[in-house]
């Protein structure tokens, strides 16, 4: 299936959206807007001549310093027809996008991911937190922008179990036990 009969097949059923094909050496590649991207994603999905009915993997790429600086890429595919589509969304900086978990479930993680590597966001995804990076992490690693060169000390989240005293008292314990 190529970007063209993916076009033709989406146009008529999501009025009003407009789609630009993408030359690729693989296969079928187009751009969608951002808010037409939930809508488009449930036609991919549920038309007949489409059945795009698996989510493989969402990724993005950093483009800085060009504007739209993101472009968030969804690999899809049909099982049915034995097409893959890559559909791609320029995102400007500060700018979010709406989740697809509700077309496809299995999009929930990849999200995440894009978050936590991109610090792109997903509007209405139920759990946006670090999926890759601890969760006390500063920044988002996958920028162009983000510091190389980073010098982070351990951390530690488990509370003490004893207090200063407590401790005091049982290494003077151990001492003692290991001189006798």
């Amino acid at each position: 299936m190529t970007a063209t009969e993916v076009i033709a097949a989406l146009a008529p059923l999501v009025p009003g959206a407009s789609y630009e094909e993408v030359p690729s050496v693989d296969f079928a590649t187009i751009y969608v807007a951002p808010d037409r991207l939930v809508e488009t994603c449930r036609v991919l999905r549920d038309a007949d001549a489409l059945q795009f009915s698996t989510i493989i993997e969402i990724t993005a790429a950093d483009y800085l310093p060009r504007q739209p600086r993101f472009e968030v890429v969804y690999h899809l595919l049909s099982i049915a027809r034995r097409a893959r589509l890559r559909l791609k969304v320029r995102v400007d900086d500060g700018a979010t996008l709406p989740t697809v978990q509700g077309v496809w479930k299995g999009a929930g993680w990849p999200e995440r991911e894009v978050w936590d590597m991109f610090g792109i966001v997903f509007d209405g995804h139920p759990d946006l937190r670090r999926l890759l990076m601890p969760e006390d992490w500063d920044g988002h690693p996958a920028r162009k922008d983000y510091p190389v060169q980073i010098r982070k000390g351990a951390q530690t989240y488990e509370p003490l179990e004893v207090s200063e005293n407590e401790f005091r008292a049982n290494i003077e314990r151990d001492r003692v036990k290991r001189t006798h």
